[in-house]
């Protein structure tokens, strides 16, 4: 069973985010359950979400304590909540923000988890320019599916227009995509052009 956890804020998408990875997990056969876990219920306050997926049904409803994945949709959670905490060894994370991971502060993280698992992507910015809106959970999306091949860009979009319609399908699924070439642009470079 694959576990990913998704931390974020109010209003910013993280549990469309989980329900969205669910149904392109569903769209690829496989079965998959997302649910949130709210604090206090308000714009800006951070949300957690949690989606599993495995190849047969899924019975456990708790909480994900230890997450195979770690979406950060709001890097200013990094050093305010323990977002890593539980995180297997061979994890994996996806962090929205234009800096590299070596920029952001997080040397015990690096240390601990092989650069190759650790990434990445301006979704936030993505999403201004492609929705004129600052929710970054459809690029984290993309960036996950090139990222991890979890489940594949098409399956993301497909999820998008089963959740969305018209424009804001279609601006959504664009910046799902162009989060999906950056990343694999990034993981096509050199380490050390990365840290750049």
């Amino acid at each position: 069973m694959l576990q990913v956890r998704i931390h974020g804020r109010g209003g910013q998408g993280v549990v469309t985010a989980a329900e969205m990875l669910s149904l392109a997990a569903f769209e690829q056969g496989h079965h998959a359950q997302a649910f949130p876990s709210f604090g206090s219920e308000r714009t800006g306050a951070p949300v957690v979400a949690f989606c599993r997926i495995d190849e047969r049904p899924i019975r456990l409803r708790e909480p994900i304590l230890e997450p195979d994945v770690l979406i950060v949709q709001d890097p200013t959670l990094l050093h305010q909540v323990e977002v890593f905490q539980g995180l297997r060894p061979e994890g994996t994370v996806l962090i929205n923000s234009r800096h590299p991971c070596e920029r952001l502060g997080l040397d015990d993280v690096a240390r601990n988890l092989p650069r190759e698992r650790l990434m990445t992507v301006p979704a936030t910015e993505i999403a201004l320019e492609r929705l004129g809106r600052p929710w970054p959970n459809t690029a984290l999306l993309g960036g996950l599916s090139a990222f991890t091949g979890i489940v594949s860009l098409d399956a993301v979009v497909h999820a998008i227009f089963r959740k969305f319609c018209g424009d804001v399908a279609e601006r959504n699924a664009a910046a799902a995509s162009e989060a999906f070439r950056q990343v694999r642009k990034q993981m096509d470079e050199p380490a050390h052009a990365r840290a750049d």
